[in-house]
């Protein structure tokens, strides 16, 4: 199959498209600089330049496609175009700067999603998306039969299930693969597992919140690569597919292995003090986000085959890097 992957460049794109090359399939990375564009034709795929902001971009890319794999989005500010860096900075109330951001990130995802939606539908295309599990409703056990929550922690993704879910009732063979909170392996900088490494490290203390039994689901990059692949080649028209190797471990268990790994102090917290210490991350350390992917399991027959999260933080590059 062709097939194109956006954000190629990026922690969990980069896994899937040397997953996609080693399994025969034809891929064209969209990344952004010209020496990630490099690295991908060295592994046997081929590069396009530019963002998900251009949707006559990824209207070309797709219209030659059999596949999309949409692993972009804007995490940060500065993945945004130029022009859009300027609405949102210059466009109102800077105390709402970031919900000017969040609209931006999710209306980019959006278009990006009608844009491949309308390139593949011809022809029954396969699209997959990736999305958070934050999305789920927080405290019980989250499964592929459930759909997105809009009062999540991650709610705001959700408008970009919404429009996939509307890009199948348009014939595409449309499915997407939710990523727990903490995907990890090596070359990990940017995902939320560093983020609490870093903020343990500049707080000298690594913390949980009350008792910590908050839980955390966690997937191997590699594993999660695997599922993409598998849903490209496998899966149905609508359907839910969940990376989870781990369901949940409860939070308090990963900031345990944070201090051991990093020789700090492990805290319990009071919800009072969970901005002070984790800043941005805080309404993100207190979620309750225990997910299945049973039914992933049952429907693809995807197992994870690599090492689990507290055994992976002992090889200790997570401190080194």
């Amino acid at each position: 199959m062709r097939i194109v992957v956006t954000g190629a460049s990026g922690f969990i794109g980069s896994a899937v498209v040397e997953e996609l090359v080693g399994h025969g399939h034809e891929v064209i990375g969209l990344v952004r600089s010209r020496e990630a564009a490099e690295h991908l034709n060295a592994i046997g795929a081929a590069a396009v330049r530019g963002s998900v902001e251009d949707t006559r971009l990824l209207r070309t890319a797709a219209d030659r496609a059999d596949a999309v794999v949409h692993t972009a989005f804007f995490h940060k500010f500065s993945h945004a175009g130029l022009p859009t860096r300027l609405r949102i900075a210059l466009g109102g109330n800077p105390r709402k700067a970031a919900a000017r951001f969040m609209a931006a990130a999710t209306g980019a995802d959006r278009r990006a999603i009608e844009t491949f939606g309308a390139a593949l539908s011809d022809r029954q295309g396969a699209l997959v998306i990736a999305m958070p599990t934050m999305t789920l409703g927080p405290g019980r056990l989250g499964t592929e039969e459930d759909g997105g929550d809009p009062e999540s922690v991650g709610g705001g993704r959700v408008v970009s299930e919404k429009a996939l879910l509307a890009q199948a009732e348009q014939g595409v063979r449309a499915s997407l693969v939710r990523l727990p909170p903490i995907v990890y392996g090596q070359g990990d900088r940017g995902g939320l597992l560093p983020s609490l490494i870093r903020i343990a490290r500049t707080r000298q203390a690594s913390a949980y919140i009350d008792k910590g039994t908050n839980r955390w689901p966690a997937v191997h990059r590699l594993d999660a690569a695997r599922l993409f692949r598998m849903a490209v080649e496998q899966g149905n028209t609508g359907a839910r597919f969940h990376a989870i190797a781990e369901e949940g471990l409860p939070f308090a268990q990963i900031a345990e292995a944070i201090g051991r790994q990093g020789n700090l102090p492990v805290r319990s917290l009071g919800a009072d003090q969970a901005a002070a210490h984790f800043g941005w991350l805080g309404s993100f350390a207190a979620a309750d986000n225990p997910v299945s992917g049973a039914l992933t399991q049952k429907r693809l027959g995807w197992t994870a085959a690599q090492p689990g999260l507290l055994d992976e933080l002992k090889q200790g590059y997570y401190f080194t890097e």
